[in-house]
Order: structure tokens, then C-alpha cells, then sequence
């Protein structure tokens, strides 16, 4: 039976970051259902090597990662295994909020984003701005169309809904619980997720 070695609920705008050991898995819960979840993840002996989007959307041949995609560095190294995935959907292309993205599209200032909270989030493991790369938004929906233009819509995730990541190195992953308000990606009403690791 998996021993729980960390349980807790995270707040809209909340973060949350932890090393992982090989074989742990951490389940994100969305708690209400529409709750985007922005993450980054490093090799947690060496944070130089990150999360690389462009690679990860490569190996997976697509743009929409679910169950048995991996998550690669830049490196080329798989960080995580998608191990369950009850939503379906996560986003690759759009990246995190920022209180600069926000005045620039939506002309309101000093908004909280996620760019804010990965900073936050990373301060204690000596990371900053220049570690911050486009990241993964899991139950975040961003379709596509045939001509190629995207949008942030509406999420698909029901309450309840999680994805199972386990972890294939020592990885740092962090959690920014997105608190955009300006756009449909949390259903204009940021919510609580839930964050569990557990150990076999």
C-alpha cells in the first residue's frame, strides 16, 4: 500500500514545491473542477537542467499530454511518467500568467499571476526569473484550430479530476495554483486544488 508523504490542500493563488524521489507520485487534485495548475519541474541536483517544453511535445507527438506521456528536461531526460489522467486535456503552448501579460492584454495592473508565485515558490532552492521557462498547465485548455490560432478556454476537468505524475529522477516540481481572473482558464473563479505524494 503507497505511504502518503505529503497531503495538503493549496489555496487559489497558493503554491507548492517539493523534491521527489524516484518511483514517488504526485496526484493533483482539482478539488471544484475548471482550475488551471501551472508547473515547472528540475533535475533537483542540478536545477540547470529544467523542464523543456518543445522537447516534451516532441517525444509525446502532440501538444495535449495525457496518461503514459512523458516529461522531459532539456536534456532529453524523462523528469515524470503520466501515470493517470482522469481529465484528458492540459495545456503545453500557453505558458504562465504574468502581472506584465496581464496590463498588456487586459490593461489592469498589478494583478497576482503565476509568474509571481513561481518566484516565490522557487526563492527557497535559490532559483529566480532566469529559471522560469515555459511550463505545463495541467487541466488548462488550449485548443488549437486548423489555422493554426489558439485560444484559452474554458477547462474540461470535473471536480475531482487528477493526473498521477511519478517521478523518474530526484525532481523539484512546483506548483503555481493559477489565480487568473481575466480569461476563462479557471472558469473566471480560482479554486482550491489538492497536492499528494505518495511512496511505495
Amino acid at each position: 500500500m503507497p505511504r502518503v508523504v505529503d497531503d495538503r490542500v493549496v489555496p487559489a493563488n497558493g503554491t507548492w514545491a517539493r523534491v521527489l524521489a524516484p518511483g514517488e507520485v504526485l496526484r493533483i487534485i482539482d478539488l471544484e473542477g475548471q482550475q488551471a495548475v501551472d508547473f515547472l519541474c528540475y533535475n533537483a541536483r542540478n536545477p540547470e537542467e529544467r523542464y523543456n517544453a518543445a522537447d516534451t511535445m516532441k517525444y509525446a507527438r502532440t501538444i495535449f499530454l495525457t496518461k503514459d506521456h512523458g516529461i522531459y528536461s532539456d536534456m532529453g531526460r524523462r523528469f515524470f511518467t503520466i501515470v493517470e489522467d482522469t481529465c484528458g486535456r492540459h495545456d503545453t503552448i500557453g505558458g504562465c500568467c504574468s502581472a506584465e501579460s496581464n496590463e498588456f492584454r487586459y490593461g489592469i495592473k498589478d494583478t497576482p499571476s503565476c509568474r509571481a508565485n513561481f518566484l516565490r515558490a522557487l526563492a527557497p532552492f535559490g532559483l529566480g526569473k532566469k529559471d522560469i521557462v515555459a511550463n505545463l498547465n495541467f487541466f488548462m485548455n488550449v485548443p488549437v484550430a486548423p489555422d493554426g490560432s489558439m485560444g484559452i478556454v474554458e477547462g474540461l476537468s470535473q471536480p475531482g479530476d487528477h493526473v498521477d505524475l511519478r517521478a523518474e529522477m530526484d525532481v523539484l516540481a512546483v506548483i503555481s495554483n493559477c489565480p487568473q481572473t481575466r480569461n476563462p482558464c479557471n472558469g473566471f473563479n480560482p479554486t482550491p486544488i489538492r497536492v499528494v505524494v505518495t511512496a511505495s
